[in-house]
């Protein structure tokens, strides 16, 4: 299964920070990919493993500042992709969806508007995690700027909650 920790960083270097993380889920979990906020003070990072209880402990009683964790579905890239790759994204778009939205209304959606972006030329789509619980989503783009990925959120037609530019 896949999870998403969102976790808050206290100035801590990065690459520490993500080994530490790593070495702590170790007997429970693998971490898959990680972005991090320009700023460095927020961690997002996909980890797999067989169950949230586990992880959530793991993380928790080793220090780490855990803000939320959610089990998610990879939506526009392939898993093995990712772990090969350690892609990194320059945007990562929240959007929390509304009351009633059912994974299935979700992925013909995405599969609806998805083509929408091959005629954006200054925005790439990489991949998005949708939480298992309808909660939110987290989009991941590479782009010129915050007003070009808002900008083609608007040709999909898809809201945008919070964005972070990733660093």
């Amino acid at each position: 299964m896949l999870f998403v920790a969102e976790l808050e960083n206290d100035n801590q270097e990065i690459e520490s920070f993500l080994a530490a993380l790593s070495g702590a889920i170790e007997s429970v979990g693998e971490l898959i990919e990680s972005q991090v906020t320009k700023d460095g003070s927020q961690v997002f990072a996909v980890l797999e493993s067989d169950g949230s209880a586990q992880l959530r402990a793991a993380i928790t009683e080793s220090g780490f500042k855990l803000r939320d964790l959610a089990q998610v579905r990879l939506v526009g890239a392939e898993l093995e992709d990712i772990k090969r790759l350690k892609p990194k994204g320059q945007y990562l778009v929240e959007w929390d969806f509304p009351e009633g939205l059912t994974m299935d209304k979700y992925l013909t959606r995405k599969k609806e508007k998805s083509p929408l972006y091959k005629d954006i030329q200054d925005v790439q789509f990489l991949r998005t995690y949708v939480r298992e619980d309808m909660v939110k989503c987290l989009c991941f783009y590479d782009g010129e700027s915050e007003e070009a990925v808002l900008r083609a959120r608007q040709v999909v037609d898809t809201p945008v909650s919070r964005i972070h530019e990733l660093g």
